[in-house]
Parts: structure tokens; C-alpha cells; sequence
């Protein structure tokens, strides 16, 4: 990302090299139907979420040109898309999402590819963008309204839902709690975007639960 930034600004010294190692590990750590191992070793958390599916989308969308990995973007994208979709599945009628892995003090950062598919106008087939809208909407009030959740000064604190320091891993502070801002990226589209103007859609498991017709969900194999 570091290098990305550094040829978008207009550096010409970027390590074109970095990129394409990040890229070529992350194609070795991919385990099908939209999830990477965060690794060698698959690890059950987030990370899907926080950092790989928007980067993997970030890098290869400003390189696209000049990156010999071009031609995997297509598939990139899909793969995001996917999980896109098993997020919003994920999310329960209530606004809530399954406790699991490490870095929980990011909250909604989970959501950011969901927000990033929004954003880009790139959601997965089937789900409308007021659909995601009322599903992130549930989850962000669920967390950011629960007590404790900032301190006297206004900043958030370490917890998942409230305060709840004893899950904060050693590398979490008060600053990178704020990678859960990454759910906020719909902001930036225009209020006469269809993720705003468009009338309230119950999310996947609403109808689920309530009884309701709902899309049957599939598998990519790319």
C-alpha cells in the first residue's frame, strides 16, 4: 500500500518489486470461494475484511497499467464481491455479526469491503444497495451506541461492544481502533446515490429469519 501511494503521488523510486511479492503471496494464500489464509496457515478472523479484500482492491485498481498482476484483477474483484456477500449474510437481524478471531476492537471495520463494494458501485448480484445500507446502519448503532464505547474525551475505547479492554491485543491502541472508519466509505457517494435514496430493504437474514423469500447463496471457484 505503502508503494502504491508513493507511484499515485508521483514518486518515481516506488518498488514496483513490493507490490508484486505482496501480490504473489496473497494469490499462494488464497483457499477458494472468496477467502485468503491471512497466511500459510488459515486463520479464522477478520482479516479478509480489515485488510486483505480493500488493499488487494486499492493496489491493483491505481496499478492496473503498470502492474504485471493486471490480469488478476478481474478475479480479485469477484473474490471481494463474494466475500462482500458473505458479510452481508453475516449479519444478523438484530445488527449483529459472529465474535470471531483476533482484533476484534475494530468493530464495523469488519464491514469495509461490504463499504468498499458500495462505494465503487460493485456490490454482488442480488443485493441492493439499501439493503447493505439498513444492514451497516443495524451493525454501526448496535456498537457505537452501546455504553462505554467512548471515553470522557469522546475517543473510543478498547472493546467490542462497549468497553471491553481484556480483548485488545498487544498491538491495539487508541488510534487503531479507528480502522472501523473504513465502514464509513459510502459517505462518499452522492445523496442521490440509490444507497441513499432508495426506500429501506431487509438484508438477508431478516427475511431469512422472519419467514421470508431469500436468495439462494452459491460459490465462486475463481
Amino acid at each position: 500500500m505503502v508503494e502504491t501511494a508513493l507511484r499515485l503521488f508521483g514518486e518515481r523510486d516506488w518498488d514496483s518489486t513490493r507490490v508484486e511479492y505482496a501480490l504473489r503471496q496473497h494469490e499462494q494464500w488464497y483457499l477458494g470461494d472468496g477467502v485468503y489464509g491471512d497466511g500459510p496457515s488459515y486463520h479464522a478472523d477478520y482479516y479478509n475484511a480489515f485488510v486483505i479484500h480493500p488493499m488487494l482492491i486499492d493496489i491493483l485498481s491505481h496499478l492496473e497499467n503498470e502492474c504485471r498482476w493486471a490480469e488478476k484483477f478481474p478475479h480479485v474483484r469477484e473474490r471481494s464481491r463474494r466475500y462482500a456477500a458473505q458479510l452481508e449474510r453475516m449479519i444478523s437481524p438484530e445488527g449483529t455479526f459472529p465474535v470471531l478471531g483476533r482484533s476484534l476492537a475494530y468493530r464495523f471495520g469488519c464491514l469495509h469491503p461490504l463499504a468498499q463494494a458500495a462505494l465503487t458501485r460493485c456490490l454482488p448480484e442480488g443485493i441492493s444497495p439499501a439493503r447493505v445500507r439498513c444492514a451497516m446502519t443495524a451493525v454501526i448503532r448496535r456498537m457505537i451506541e452501546a455504553p462505554g464505547t467512548f471515553d470522557e474525551h469522546g475517543w473510543l475505547k478498547i472493546g467490542f461492544c462497549g468497553s471491553q479492554p481484556d480483548i485488545g491485543e498487544s498491538y491495539i491502541s487508541t488510534g487503531s481502533l479507528y480502522l472501523c472508519a473504513g465502514a464509513f466509505l459510502p459517505l462518499g457517494l452522492p445523496d442521490s446515490a440509490a444507497f441513499w435514496s432508495d426506500p429501506d430493504d431487509d438484508w438477508t437474514s431478516v427475511r431469512a429469519w422472519g419467514g421470508l423469500p431469500f436468495a439462494i447463496d452459491h460459490s465462486i471457484s475463481v
